[in-house]
């Protein structure tokens, strides 16, 4: 296990920024996920970590070491790519054994670790075959193997299971998360575009924004746990990058704020909310946010025509046209059934409302939850 830190890292492709003042710090034993839209540079991140990308500035630092100058083979990682790229016309076994016979390991030593490393992924049964004879999933589960038989210090993957169907990458996903068990909890970076993957495979999520030729601007929108990130996201471009369906958001303006929350106006209807927005003059642009499975459906003062539904199995989104504005909110629906064209009463609890401001940064949010709120009035 080891540390790895990134200090101010750019990457420019021309004049064209890609990377902007990337500060991180991904701790020995940690899975850390990059995510981001595509563009936002995060395979960029990490061939820049693994030394197939220079650096345009700053410096980074494998296990304290700076390696900016230190070619791929000297760093001491691993990189599993979206493409399996293995050698067809070799077997299981030599695919994995290929990389140690190049360090001039005895035999007895390669067998050990190609052994060891086929049977933690269930490989051992299949080392005899050929690429052309596997799955998609097995082939790369032998790409992943690859990787252990070096012992690296890091592994680096680059959306590993892109190129499966949706039930491998499940299965494959559950395979990496026990593998960075099984590994004593090796230091992982691992790209993706799969909110899922993220959610449920990082101990830290880094999720980088496109620059836009932006220069200067960081890179980074926000680091955290993937509960931090989508229960307290740092902006609206947070807000709406993680969870699916993404968190609702309503335009409205500030009517007043005080110690004990605030309380906005959306359409005409005033909304009370446990944020702290004293910072800002009455009048000001604000814009609320709701994850779908907070808004209270079935009680409140509020009404919603359901005018599409997504059935989901134990449950359903239902799209509710309302007098908040011409975006419809999306709501989670557990066991209430409805058909489109129903009305329903609703409810957005105020201490789950999240309230950014006109440049999109999110307000405090009050620690307490006792706050009473303000009677709701519609006009």
């Amino acid at each position: 296990m080891c540390q790895i830190r990134l200090d101010n890292v750019q990457k420019r492709f021309g004049d064209n920024p890609i990377l902007s003042d990337i500060q991180l710090t991904v701790e020995a034993g940690e899975f850390c996920v990059f995510i981001g839209p595509s563009g936002c540079g995060k395979s960029t991140l990490l061939r820049l970590i693994a030394g197939l990308e220079d650096t345009s500035a700053g410096n980074i630092h494998i296990d304290g070491v700076r390696v900016n100058d230190l070619a791929p083979a000297k760093r001491d990682v691993a990189m599993v790519f979206q493409s399996y790229a293995l050698y067809p016309h070799m077997t299981v076994y030599d695919n994995m054994a290929f990389g140690l016979r190049h360090l001039k390991l005895g035999q007895a030593e390669i067998d050990r670790r190609v052994r060891a490393a086929a049977e933690s992924l269930h490989l051992a049964a299949l080392l005899e075959r050929k690429p052309g004879a596997l799955s998609g999933g097995q082939r790369q589960r032998v790409a992943i193997g690859r990787a252990i038989v070096r012992q690296p210090k890091v592994f680096l993957f680059d959306e590993p299971l892109s190129n499966l169907d949706a039930s491998l990458r499940v299965k494959t996903r559950v395979e990496i998360a026990r593998l960075h068990r099984s590994l004593g909890r090796a230091s992982m970076i691992y790209v993706t575009h799969d909110q899922t993957e993220a959610m449920t495979l990082a101990d830290k999520i880094v999720l980088l924004k496109p620059l836009a030729g932006q220069d200067g601007v960081p890179s980074i929108a926000q680091v955290g746990h993937p509960l931090e990130l989508y229960h307290h996201p740092r902006n609206r471009f947070v807000a709406s990058f993680i969870g699916s369906p993404s968190m609702n958001f309503i335009d409205a303006t500030l009517q007043h704020a005080g110690a004990d929350g605030l309380a906005c106006s959306a359409g005409g209807i005033t909304l009370p909310a446990a944020a702290d927005a004293r910072t800002l003059p009455a009048g000001s642009s604000v814009t609320l946010g709701i994850r779908p499975e907070h808004i209270a459906v079935g009680q409140g003062p509020l009404k919603g025509r359901v005018i599409h539904l997504e059935h989901l199995g134990e449950h359903s989104y239902a799209y509710l046209e309302t007098p908040l504005g011409a975006t419809p909110l999306i709501a989670k629906l557990s066991e209430q059934q409805a058909a489109i064209g129903d009305t329903l009463p609703f409810a957005l609890p105020a201490p789950h409302l999240h309230v950014f401001d006109a440049e999109g940064d999110a307000l405090p949010r009050l620690s307490r939850h006792d706050v009473t709120p303000a009677a709701l009035a519609t006009h």
